[in-house]
């Protein structure tokens, strides 16, 4: 392995900390991991993948079981992109 140092924002820092805790893994295997899931997406898909579920979210009508409460849609991601692996 070759060591990189990058610099993150508060943000990106609290949300991958956030997300690495979730995994029970470090931040760094966190980052690694995400690179490996970048690199092997073509080029441009993901900017497509993401637009398609910017433009979709909300589409369909709220029913009792739908929450649309602050965070709602990052957590719905994070429970995808788990399913996904």
């Amino acid at each position: 392995m070759k060591r990189t140092n990058i610099y993150l924002d508060e943000r990106q820092t609290k949300e991958l900390d956030h997300r690495a805790e979730m995994e029970g893994i470090s931040r760094a295997e966190l980052v690694r991991r995400l690179i490996d899931a970048g690199l092997r997406e073509a080029p441009g898909n993901h900017r497509a993948l993401q637009s398609a579920i910017d433009f979709s979210f909300g589409a369909i009508a709220v029913d009792e079981g739908t929450s649309r409460e602050e965070g709602a849609r990052e957590e719905h991601l994070e429970q995808l992109w788990r399913l996904e692996r």
